[in-house]
């Protein structure tokens, strides 16, 4: 795929060794990929970045808003329709026009992913949680002519911990001109090994 996205496709086989004939049997296919609600009245689909619309058969105990953004772990079953196994929501935001360089906190992380699909900057970080919620946040530098965002992360004096999985998703739209033509922008996150600059591409609508 062009771009990365968090898929997870598992297929395990067991042979029976029972009589003389030997049968496969395979689990079912499980993915796991960004998502957001889509909701209408108590009825609820998702749609994954790429455009495809998945439609739930049954799903429980869920409330989530329209508009949300979620990991979903499925299964698909035939066409659009799917078997939800569980949901994850996640951090979201936007970019944010004001407030860099001075609200701008940089407190070091690990960054697992970083990808850019439809309109949404999707991460997965690690960072050292003990009890305290980080912050996250998106700036824009509009001090330069050109598109540079700055992830903001700010561990709030949490005390040393352990590691933690931190999902993240950013809707980017803004940053699209009004003809709908690509823009191109540069990240920078601060890791534990100093910052670092990634370079992507918002496609042309």
């Amino acid at each position: 795929m062009k771009n990365f996205t968090l898929t997870l496709l598992v297929m395990l086989s067991f042979t029976l060794f029972q009589g003389c004939d030997k049968e496969t049997e395979r689990m079912e296919d499980f993915l796991a990929e960004f998502a957001t609600v889509i909701k209408q009245g108590d009825s609820y689909r998702f749609e994954l970045d790429n455009g495809k619309i998945l439609t739930p058969v049954d799903i429980k105990d869920y409330s989530g808003s329209d508009g949300e953004r979620v990991i979903i772990y499925w299964t698909p079953i035939y066409g659009d329709s799917v078997k939800i196994n569980h949901i994850l929501p996640i951090f979201s935001g936007g970019v944010l026009i004001e407030g860099f360089p001075e609200r701008y906190i940089n407190d070091p992380l690990k960054i697992t992913s970083v990808w850019v699909e439809g309109e949404y900057l999707n991460l997965i970080l690690e960072i050292e949680y003990h009890n305290t919620p980080h912050s996250f946040a998106l700036f824009k530098d509009t001090s330069v002519t050109g598109t540079d965002l700055y992830l903001a992360h700010s561990n709030n004096n949490d005390q040393p911990g352990y590691p933690q999985a931190m999902y993240a998703s950013f809707n980017l739209k803004t940053l699209r001109s009004q003809n709908g033509a690509a823009v191109p922008f540069r990240l920078f996150i601060n890791t534990n090994k100093g910052l670092q600059q990634f370079n992507f591409l918002i496609g042309a609508r």
